[in-house]
């Protein structure tokens, strides 16, 4: 059990009183015992102080304040000054090799910014950086804060991004880390001006060597020991990722894009370095009203206020606690300073952010921040900087009544952010916070005299009185006294045998270059319906992906693209190599994306280093230095990140203990507009036997294998490191290529990075389920050109567009390398000697090995061994249509009078508003209800609704199983049961449960028949595989009554399946039976050859019979797993041939919406 929330009770409790005693605010005895009380207490708390912040503080409260400080004031400034919060590194005055640098890393770093503004809105001055987007049409509630229909609304919005990471929390307690991580990333997106929108999250992992039970991965050092303080890289990998993939699907963020590393050497300088500490990225991108951009100044009156989850002993010093290197802090505070998180209360939060968001000139929020490190005593300062305030410390709501002042005010917990309201707004929030059942406080008021205090109305007491000015403000810079130290390297030295084959036997099973399935399987991807690129591309939607694409609205075509570019083993030969790679990377990874223009993007910036250990500072300093170059020379900016600076970890060796540092890590994450986001390229091959493979060498035919993969596998760094030897170059192939996407030219298209040309060339022939015909001509060898990671494009186009792609090119190096054949074979050739030829299924297994070995410490194995056995020989799926899809016509979008259908959610729903869009752009009148508004009254499921519809996520969290929760509360409550049973008997009412919904709509008994018991009565039970199961699924329309798929039976359909407990029950074998002959089961899961299957992943839930939903005697109600709200259009599809693509005029999902309204029209 996790024994900060949970413990044991051996006996019945007979009370629910605590003998527990908050501890007392105590006097720190500074001016009896000088300093060195101090530096106890630092010691015991876990505060972090170096000497210059005992110096500092010893000071200013001896001779500037002239008190003794309290024990919650010492507590405060340690977290809200720590590292962690400050960056004091980043804005200190660095002196290497005894000569001080002219600027501060910031400075340095913000300089690309000067120069190159251009679309900048919001830069290093929020929670996240963005950049001006686009007028968009969207729709929202008319009536925000009550039940209400939506309506189109026209405005501008900006886009948005951020990104952080959660190392040391990870580390100590990998899934709740994770999931905070995570947490904390999105409140951040929120929090953004004067409140934000939320769309999509990106996360990488990076752990140290792996060793899978009984896979032998043969560069992994066996004599390598872990440091018992923290979990193990494997706990890590797929704990942590179960944490950020549980967060996000329950908040409905899908998770569209990240990488992994796995690294564990010792260096040829004798060094270990190794991800013993891990990295958790976490970024995030949104979009917020364009006049929302500034956060409002505080003025006196205004009120200090907290909305979120209520205080609990969770996260004390977390600040602190990450500015340290791994295993110097008592391991019981690390473990008392990892947070804990309720991604149910963070999207009710997120339900009022939005509201008062989407009230527009309205919006009540005068300034927003999200609370984080340091908990109160942080955010409240920030928020109030630098006008102050008066907070009294009874007033912040709390869950546990035996929690001290310092605990308040110093707690981490989660899923809270501070506002600043002006008090005429103060009944307007009150109100939105009560019908999302959000709790919230007004703690304090703004009072304009720079101090914040901190009273406690219990005693009298002033527990905390602080000048911001000296605390907060200006402070002085702190020195760092660097040195550079020479980079021991060693020849990269080969196998004399090694072949090909050989080395991608190795290579391919190296986590960062195979297979990312593991990850993407069990993380929601497709939740708000904004999603236009994911990390799954092809037929098979294999993990290829070299960019995301969120889209603005479900009713235009306008959004934003992100990508990453990180190379840090690269680093550890040539920090400044790193520094060029990671944009060269992330530009050749974002530019598959149609662009708004180059000049556009804007990038995050995130620094993971031991910066302080010896060596580090200095390195980090000339890969920013490199950064910044490349950065000004091709017109790109940085407007934000963070930094991680004790990234290392105490471990034990074979002489005792050693400092295992990470390897230093920058991870640069692009964004940028995109006009069209239906003209994204992805790697998958799309003409077997017709398209023409091009290749575009931006490394000047030099192919240097340092800190290559290959150099990895077999346990080597090597001495020569890839560059961006031609900036200038790499900005004209960019250019070249957005030239070619903007007129379609281009069918595929993929990046050089991890693994080499050869890995990009399977990767897209794995995709594309095809094969591949390669005569690469180069000066090198056939190991050096295909496995080296210098930059590069190699793309598909159709012999129709070759000699215009040749000249838009004309000023890039460019050379066809080959030809995609239908033929399943992988031949290449370098310098027409055939260096490989092999079964393309062959290779796409081993690239896939690791990745179903991870999937065997996570998911039920005979689901595993299915997938594998399955996945050699697929041929993909075959989707058919009966009917010709069409767009809603105009008349009908615009009518006065619609259909009205009731959009029904309930707390922790998350998939309303991309339902509320189908049904809209089919021509209804969707409302914004909650099962509140229905229990109190407020609006009845009367005459006015011809529909009622149940939305996916997970109400209550589903920690009574799934919809459990939801449906007591209609079940248990008389008057609400007798309105819904009324709804359900009335003639000309249909419903529709999708997902959580659905789930709902079994245990209602609303499917399939009614007169059931509860014991007898059909449900949907956790999957087979016994994880949350995220797929682009085949599904087959049934002959059935269902009127939402009148006219569409026989189509097989690509759509969104993302559920943990989809598996349809059936405890009488003759209530199935009856379903199967009645044609109740109106939708199934089919395999390539769209026969109803159990077998999986075709099934991803192991319902009998493929059985995907199931509908009413009468056709009137249906309920389904999968989710056709995410798939109405057609560029949300995860998968769409290219002349479905090219010819339907909509997306086939759209019918069974207009067949709903096309009923209700002849129930007139």
């Amino acid at each position: 059990h996790d024994r900060m929330t949970e413990c044991l009770y051996p006996h019945p409790l007979t009370s629910f009183d605590s003998d527990a005693k908050p501890e007392p605010v105590s006097e720190i005895p500074l001016i009896e015992e000088g300093r060195r009380t101090l530096e106890k207490i630092n010691r015991t708390m876990g505060l972090a102080f170096d000497e210059w912040d005992l110096n500092y503080y010893t000071d200013l409260f001896l001779d500037q304040i002239g008190r003794n400080p309290t024990n919650v004031e010492c507590f405060d400034i340690a977290q809200s000054n720590s590292e962690h919060c400050r960056h004091w590194f980043f804005k200190g005055r660095l002196i290497i090799d005894g000569e001080e640098m002219p600027d501060h890393l910031i400075a340095m770093i913000q300089s690309t910014l000067k120069a190159n503004p251009n679309n900048s809105t919001i830069a290093f001055k929020d929670n996240s950086s963005a950049i001006r987007g686009y007028p968009i049409r969207t729709i929202v509630p008319t009536t925000i804060g009550s039940p209400s229909p939506f309506a189109f609304s026209d405005r501008t919005c900006d886009i948005i991004f951020t990104a952080e990471t959660h190392n040391f929390p990870s580390g100590v307690a990998p899934f709740p880390g994770a999931e905070t991580g995570t947490g904390g990333r999105i409140r951040d997106v929120q929090a953004t001006g004067r409140g934000a929108l939320v769309i999509a999250g990106t996360a990488a992992y990076c752990v140290g060597n792996l060793y899978i039970p009984e896979y032998d991965l043969p560069w992994e050092n066996p004599k390598f020991q872990y440091p018992d303080n923290l979990a193990t890289p494997l706990q890590i990998a797929i704990e942590a990722s179960n944490g950020a993939s549980d967060y996000g699907n329950k908040f409905g963020e899908p998770l569209i894009q990240g990488y992994t590393r796995s690294y564990g050497m010792r260096l040829p300088n004798g060094e270990r370095r190794e991800w013993i500490k891990p990295i958790m990225f976490s970024g995030g991108i949104g979009q917020m009203d364009a006049r929302h951009t500034n956060k409002e100044k505080p003025e006196p009156q205004m009120l200090v206020t907290k909305i979120g989850g209520p205080a609990y002993r969770i996260g004390m010093g977390g600040g602190a606690a990450s500015s340290m290197v791994q295993g110097e802090n008592e391991a019981e505070l690390d473990f008392n300073a990892v947070q804990r998180g309720d991604a149910e209360m963070e999207q009710k939060l997120n339900r009022v952010i939005r509201a008062c968001v989407e009230l527009g000139d309205q919006n009540p929020i005068v300034s927003i921040h999200d609370q984080g490190a340091g908990g109160n005593c942080n955010v409240l300062k920030e928020i109030v900087e630098p006008a102050g305030a008066r907070i009294d410390i009874r007033a912040v709501p709390v869950g546990d009544e035996t929690l001290s002042v310092l605990e308040i005010w110093g707690a981490e917990y989660q899923e809270n952010n501070a506002l600043l309201i002006r008090p005429e707004h103060a009944h307007l929030f009150d109100a939105l916070c009560k019908r999302e059942k959000v709790i919230y406080a007004f703690v304090g008021e703004v009072t304009g005299d720079g101090r914040v205090v901190v009273f406690d109305s219990k005693d009298n007491t002033t527990p905390v009185d602080l000048d911001l000015e000296k605390v907060l403000g200006d402070m002085p810079q702190k020195p760092f006294k660097l040195d550079r130290f020479p980079i021991r390297t060693k020849p990269l030295t080969l196998p004399e045998n090694l072949t090909v084959k050989k080395a991608l036997d190795r290579v391919l099973r190296l986590v960062s270059v195979g297979s990312k399935r593991f990850l993407t399987n069990k993380v929601d991807r497709c939740v708000t319906g904004l999603v236009a690129q994911q990390q799954c591309v092809g037929p098979l939607q294999l993990t290829a992906a070299d960019v995301a694409v969120i889209a603005q609205s479900h009713f235009g075509t306008t959004g934003a693209a992100t990508a990453i570019g990180e190379q840090p083993i690269k680093g550890l030969i040539d920090p400044a190599a790193m520094g060029r790679l990671c944009v060269g990377e992330m530009l050749t990874n974002i530019a598959w994306a149609r662009l708004s223009a180059i000049e556009d993007i804007k990038c995050s910036g995130n620094w993971m280093w031991a910066a302080k250990l010896p060596g580090e500072g200095a390195a980090l300093y000339d890969a920013a230095r490199a950064l910044t170059d490349i950065l000004l020379e091709l017109g790109i900016a940085i407007d934000g990140g963070k930094d991680s600076l004790s990234m290392a970890a105490i471990a034990p060796g074979e002489d005792g203990e050693e400092t295992v540092k990470t390897p230093g890590t920058l991870v640069i994450s692009g964004y940028v507009t995109s006009p069209d986001i239906t003209q994204t390229v992805t790697p998958d091959l799309k003409h077997p036997d017709e398209g023409i493979i091009l290749y575009v060498d931006l490394g000047a035919d030099k192919h240097r294998l340092g800190g290559s993969s290959l150099a990895h596998v077999y346990e080597q760094l090597g001495n020569e490191s890839p560059d961006v030897d031609d900036p200038a170059l790499l900005k004209r192939a960019i250019g070249a290529l957005q030239s070619c996407i903007a007129k379609n030219y281009i069918a595929s298209g993929h990046d050089r990075s991890d693994g080499g040309l050869i890995t990009t060339l399977l990767e897209m022939a794995f995709a594309g389920n095809c094969g591949i015909q390669i005569d690469l001509q180069t000066r090198a060898n056939a190991i050096s050109s295909l496995f080296s990671e210098e930059l590069g494009l190699v793309f598909e186009v159709h012999p129709k567009n070759l000699m215009i792609v040749r000249e838009i090119f004309e000023k890039v190096p460019i050379q066809t390398i080959g030809k995609v054949t239908s033929s399943p074979d992988i031949q290449i050739s370098v310098n027409n000697q055939r260096v490989l030829k092999i079964p393309m299924p062959e290779l796409r297994d081993l690239w896939e090995a690791t990745s179903f070995q991870l999937e065997r410490q996570q998911t039920n194995l005979s689901c595993v061994a299915q997938e594998e056995t399955s996945l050699h020989a697929r041929t993909g799926p075959k989707f058919t249509i009966p009917f010709a899809p069409m767009p809603t016509p105009p008349a009908i979008l615009n009518a006065s009078s619609k259909p009205a259908v009731a959009i029904v959610r309930e707390e922790g729903s998350n998939g309303d508003r991309e339902m509320t869009s189908a049904f809209s752009a089919a021509g209804f009148e969707p409302w914004d209800i909650t099962t509140s508004d229905l229990l109190s009254g407020t609006i009845a499921l009367g005459e006015q609704f011809r529909g009622v519809v149940f939305v996916g996520g997970f109400s209550y969290a589903d920690v009574l199983d799934s919809a459990k929760g939801w449906a007591g509360v209609i079940r248990f409550n008389d008057g609400l049961r007798a309105q819904f049973d009324d709804f359900y008997n009335r003639p000309d009412t249909f419903s529709l449960g999708v997902c959580n919904g659905c789930q709902l709509m079994a245990l209602l008994g609303w499917v399939p028949f009614p007169g059931l018991a509860n014991t007898e009565q059909p449900r949907f039970i956790r999957n087979e595989s016994a994880r949350f199961e995220s797929r682009f699924s085949t599904v087959q329309i049934q002959d059935s009554p269902a009127i939402m798929f009148k006219n569409m039976a026989g189509a097989s359909l690509g759509v969104w399946v993302a559920h943990g407990e989809g598996r349809a029950f059936f405890p009488r074998a003759d209530v199935l039976d009856r379903v199967i002959d009645g044609n109740l089961s109106p939708v199934r899961y089919v395999d390539d050859n769209n026969t109803a299957t159990e077998a999986y992943p075709f099934n991803p839930n192991g319902s009998p019979h493929g059985i995907a939903g199931l509908c009413s005697l009468d056709g009137r109600h249906l309920a389904m797993m999968p989710h056709p709200e995410r798939t109405f259009l057609k560029w949300q599809w995860g998968y769409m041939p290219a002349n479905w693509k090219r010819d339907l005029q909509a997306s086939p999902w759209l019918q069974i919406f207009q067949n709903a309204r096309e009923w209700c029209e002849g129930k007139t």
